[in-house]
């Protein structure tokens, strides 16, 4: 299929991305009004400027949404905090559907606060994120599967965003994994997608999508060794998709693998969030297509265009009819 045909075909898809739901903010500060506190004498940080989006698998969602899904909905938690609140308004700026979130009494809203210097445009002070240690509470968990069951039948891709890099607090709790392995073996023709960080060896019956980086880590901890047909086959994934970045995307099935190359970007602007927006133009074309390499291809050349663009960039289908002009059908 054309690329063309590809996106005349996402409208019909609809998507729910399920695990961690973050809040991103990107605070701007001014290096001349960063004097330190009269009070303690420890410098400060003056920002000027905060803008928000949707991060993690909010970002998943927000490009799902960019490329004409029919309805993207998140299902995650969130607290009772300040930066629930100001999540909320992000998804709900962007159409996305936040119906299905989980809201925790005294819980903090995972949270990733990227400190910028207003003169050179850079990201130069430690990050200020907000995680959670603790697991997440037994109620919480529950309301997660029960929303993850009823849900299910009104989607047609199910993408997984377990971010999540501390043992507990991460939505994608053992039991919400079972229930999203028992929901893949159970619903053949949905497409479910699963990116995680640390613990993509325990996924089954998916499409597993890890990055270099994390599918040799799985291997190493499973075998010793990197051979990435073994994780696939231990995982029992029919396709597993393994992005190289520049390099582009190994697809691994049972009949052999294959590289997606992607479009060459000489000096890509921002490659933050490339992973989240592969995700969501390969989901859906995987849902369109049924192909894992064309599925590849589509979100390689989504891929292209969000590296162009300071922060978690979305691409557009008119970008992506510009650009796939050199590269025929996916």
């Amino acid at each position: 299929m054309t690329t063309a045909e590809i996106l005349t075909a996402i409208p019909k898809v609809a998507a729910l991305v399920v695990g961690d739901i973050c809040l991103d903010r990107w605070c701007t500060y001014d290096p001349a009004a960063s004097d330190p506190s009269r009070e303690t004498g420890i410098p400060r940080v003056g920002v000027i400027s905060t803008e928000i989006s949707p991060g993690a698998g909010g970002t998943v969602a927000t490009n799902l949404t960019a490329l004409g899904a029919s309805h993207v909905a998140v299902l995650g938690v969130r607290g009772d905090d300040g930066f629930g609140f100001e999540l909320d308004r992000s998804l709900a700026e962007r159409g996305i559907d936040s119906e299905l979130m989980v809201k925790i009494k005294g819980w903090h809203t995972f949270t990733y606060t990227k400190v910028i210097n207003s003169a050179t445009g850079i990201e130069d002070k430690p990050r200020l994120d907000f995680i959670s240690t603790r697991p997440l509470p037994a109620q919480a968990e529950e309301q997660v599967l029960h929303h993850l069951r009823s849900a299910i039948a009104a989607y047609d891709a199910i993408l997984v965003a377990d971010q999540a890099e501390t043992n507990a607090g991460g939505v994608v709790t053992p039991a919400v994994r079972s229930l999203i392995i028992e929901l893949a073996t159970k619903y053949l023709e949905k497409v479910f997608l699963v990116d995680s960080r640390l613990r993509a060896e325990l996924f089954r019956k998916v499409t597993l999508k890890p990055n270099q980086q994390e599918a040799e880590a799985a291997c190493r901890k499973l075998f010793g060794a990197v051979d990435y047909q073994r994780l696939r086959r231990h995982v029992e994934a029919d396709v597993m998709m393994v992005t190289h970045g520049s390099r582009g995307v190994l697809v691994l099935e049972e009949s052999g693998e294959r590289w997606s190359n992607p479009r060459p970007i000489a000096s890509p602007v921002d490659t933050c969030g490339a992973g989240d927006s592969f995700s969501a133009g390969a989901a859906l074309a995987l849902a369109v297509t049924r192909s894992p390499l064309a599925a590849a291809h589509f979100g390689n050349l989504v891929a292209s265009i969000t590296i162009m663009k300071k922060g978690t960039g979305t691409a557009s289908p008119a970008e992506l009819l510009v650009v796939s002009q050199d590269q025929g059908s996916v």
